[in-house]
């Protein structure tokens, strides 16, 4: 058989069933030149043989290039084409074939986008290396593996080898191999079904209030019992969760619930990762406002307005937090990809609808309802459940489908729950768990990237190849009985040469260096990215196994292992909780981003913990330097941050401030406390004193015994320190500030502040405050 031939049988065959079906095109004679593809028909030498093959399959198949996406870095099929980074562009679309040329990029990402973008019948063509040296070949995704001081000789290729394994061994793959002598079928990806039976069409649900058209515009049975369920967001208190695999139709039928929704007047916000991923809800909205007869405008690409008064319109998941007030109904797609801590804020909505994708690339639902299903169920909601099984772009059980959940690990879990449901630290071991050992053991693998994938909402198939292959990342573990309870994805970071040094301060970006390179470019250490160090890229723990100590017994191994290395460092999206985590377990908060995550909406902190003497020097300054300028910032680019995730990264910072003040400041900070005077005048002495209260280990609690306030204990003591960080900090208005703690006026606050300041004052005023206050009739 030819390429064409190949790829009819392949095409027929997935037309008949509804399937997809996968042609690997490998180019023998490969070695890496940029050339054009032949011209169908066309020959001769110095031709690209896996482009021209690829034309002579999509001709075979009967493929419209119109309907045909390349994927690569090279030209000559005549079709739109992306480069693997820009493959984002195909989620949300489908195509009768895409033709991934991996030749000089295998980007996992991409694989898993273009896995999903194949339409029902339809082909995914892999132009390939020859697959028996594709491993020890490096390509551009390596190149970005090869972070400093590593060169890409230093990148493995396990991936690779991992990924060849599933093509031959995985149904529906085809694999025609091209040399100089033509064309050799090695295994023709026919899986030679039974023939099935139609299913009967979805029906209409007797009992609905949304208009019969938006049942109607329904594919399957379970696309109907989703859009059933949104009808519960009619009303206030009531949330909708609604999980499926890629492909079952989630998407369009939170779509047709919004227009139903709107068609009643009401404003639907949708929130989702990118506007791109949501562009069919909003097309399967407006479809169905059409059938209803309603006009409706776009008056912007992302708002929709319907004539009756209603709307549907996006913002950004953080921009959404900061208009619930405006909708009566929030819509969040891909719930998964984005971090718990986003979510529980979108709980402030009337009534909240979340979609989320069980297995693939744009988010893992384990992770979903493991951390946020019991935030949602501590809440007054009233929520209802469905789940979409029946695929609606092509038939279950596709091949393509099981073969990138596969290779991709889009399926992975952490172990099942009663295999890890008694472990403690001293029943753990601590294991490295090296790419070898992950490569040879698909359950380790499983168990560790699973766990990965369930704890954090941005794990990819990109981490799966780093985790394989790049020679800066190491994967430490506890495992109970075997199995795997906790995980650390650990970078190397640091140790770099003057040169690279200097490039990194004058602002060139070095890859892989995270930490180094804020503490250097930004915080103008020119000495910051000579020490070495280990980076806590990410760490995750065993639902079934939390509060045990694991995580942090998993970061003592990691501590003891690596205690030849100058610091243990970690960047995350700040909350109080992670900050004391890290606190509790060594870490000192170093800096806070004055910028927020766009996928979190949060700030994040850089924290160290120091293992030499190099380590702690590096720690001591930027502690003292975060000590000194937090005041300024949090008065400026901080000066929205949450007062409590401020309380505690001031907390955690091992820094010790000196109020440096001299007797007349001592005057106006006493005067304030004890008398009449007023702080305004002179802010800056106070503003100084309330970070080293925030900061140092042996500050007073805010708290006296002074006539006329309550002391109400720790709980008074923790409102006292908001209250320093909002007024004296952040510089809020005094209305605003006893509004926000709970004060009756701007009076009570103002007192509070006055009472806060004078254990401060008794600590650390010396004589200057101690006159002050007996002139004010104080002991």
């Amino acid at each position: 058989m030819t390429v064409g031939e190949t790829a009819a049988a392949l095409r027929a065959e997935a037309r008949e069933t509804n399937e997809r079906r996968l042609l690997v095109l490998v180019d023998e004679t490969d070695g890496n030149e940029n050339r054009d593809a032949r011209g169908a028909g066309d020959g001769g030498d110095g031709t690209d043989r896996g482009l021209a093959a690829a034309i002579d399959a999509l001709d075979g198949a009967g493929i419209d290039r119109a309907e045909t996406t390349v994927v690569g870095h090279r030209d000559g099929i005549g079709c739109e084409r992306l480069e693997p980074r820009e493959t984002g562009d195909l989620l949300g679309t489908t195509r009768d074939a895409v033709v991934y040329d991996a030749r000089d990029e295998c980007r996992p990402n991409a694989l898993g986008r273009v896995a999903g973008a194949v339409d029902g019948g339809g082909l995914l063509i892999l132009v390939t290396p020859p697959l028996d040296a594709w491993s020890a070949r490096r390509d551009r995704f390596d190149a970005g593996m090869a972070v400093p001081p590593f060169g890409v000789e230093d990148v493995s290729g396990r991936f690779r080898t991992r990924l060849v394994d599933t093509l031959r061994t995985h149904r529906g793959v085809g694999v025609v191999a091209l040399d100089e002598s033509g064309e050799t079928v090695v295994d023709d990806g026919r899986t030679r079904p039974a023939p099935r039976l139609p299913s009967p069409g979805p029906s209409v649900p007797d009992d609905h209030a949304f208009p019969t058209a938006a049942y109607e515009a329904c594919l399957t049975g379970d696309q109907v019992a989703a859009v059933r369920a949104f009808e519960a967001l009619r009303d206030t208190g009531r949330a909708v969760v609604c999980e499926a695999d890629r492909g079952r139709g989630k998407t369009s039928a939170a779509g047709l619930a919004a227009a139903g929704l709107a068609v009643e007047g009401r404003d639907v916000l949708v929130t989702a990762p990118s506007f791109r991923g949501v562009t069919e809800l909003f097309a399967r909205a407006a479809e169905l406002c059409d059938a209803l007869g309603v006009a409706s405008e776009r008056t912007e690409t992302t708002r929709l307005v319907l004539a009756g008064g209603g709307s549907i319109r996006y913002a950004k998941p953080p921009e959404a937090v900061d208009v619930l007030d405006d909708c009566d109904v929030l819509l969040v797609d891909e719930a998964a990809a984005l971090p718990v801590r986003l979510l529980e804020r979108f709980l402030d909505a009337d009534a909240v609808g979340f979609t989320t994708t069980v297995h693939g690339y744009e988010g893992a639902g384990r992770g979903f309802d493991v951390r946020f299903r019991d935030v949602l169920a501590g809440t007054d909601f009233d929520v209802t459940d469905v789940r979409l099984d029946e695929p609606i772009r092509y038939a279950a059980g596709d091949p393509v489908e099981v073969w990138a959940f596969h290779a991709l690990l889009l399926d992975a879990r952490p172990p099942v729950d009663p295999l890890v449901a008694d472990a403690d630290p001293a029943g753990c071991a601590y294991d490295a768990l090296d790419g070898d050992a992950l490569l040879a053991d698909e359950t380790l693998l499983r168990e560790a990237f699973g766990l990965l994938v369930a704890a954090h909402y941005r794990t990819e198939p990109d981490d799966l190849a780093r985790m394989l292959d790049a020679p800066n990342l190491d994967v430490r573990a506890l495992r109970a009985n075997g199995h795997v309870v906790a995980v650390a994805l650990l970078a190397r970071e640091g140790g770099l040469d003057a040169a690279t040094r200097e490039a990194m301060y004058t602002g060139e970006r070095v890859k892989g260096n995270m930490l180094p390179d804020v503490l250097t470019s930004q915080l103008r250490d020119e000495h910051a990215a000579a020490p070495v160090g280990t980076r806590v890229v990410r760490i995750a723990t065993h639902h079934a196994a939390r509060s045990r100590g694991l995580g942090s017994a998993l970061l003592d191994g990691v501590r003891d292992e690596f205690d030849g290395r100058d610091w243990l460092g970690v960047g995350y999206g700040a909350t109080p909780a992670l900050l004391r985590f890290w606190a509790r377990n060594g870490f000192s908060t170093v800096h806070l981003s004055t910028t927020r995550n766009d996928a979190s909406g949060e700030y994040s902190a850089l924290m160290l913990d120091p293992l030499s003497a190099d380590g702690r020097a590096l720690a001591a300054r930027h502690e003292s330097w975060f000590a000194d300028r937090i005041a300024g910032v949090l008065a400026d680019s901080l000066h929205d941050l949450d007062p409590d995730i401020a309380r505690a990264a001031l907390a955690a910072c091992d820094a010790t401030p000196d109020p440096g003040l001299g007797e007349n400041a001592w005057r106006v900070v006493a005067g304030s406390a004890y008398g009449s005077a007023m702080y305004s005048v002179d802010p800056e002495p106070v503003r100084r004193l309330a970070v080293c209260a925030l900061v140092r280990d042996d500050a007073p609690p805010l708290l006296s015994d002074a006539a006329g306030v309550d002391i109400d204990g720790e709980a008074e003591a923790e409102r006292r320190e908001r209250l320093s960080v909002l007024k004296l900090l952040q510089c809020r208005p005094w209305d605003a500030v006893a509004d926000e703690l709970g004060y009756h006026s701007s009076g009570q606050a103002m007192r509070a502040f006055g009472d806060a300041l004078r254990p401060l004052c008794d600590a650390w005023g010396g004589e200057a405050a101690a006159a002050e206050r007996a002139r004010h009739g104080g002991e």
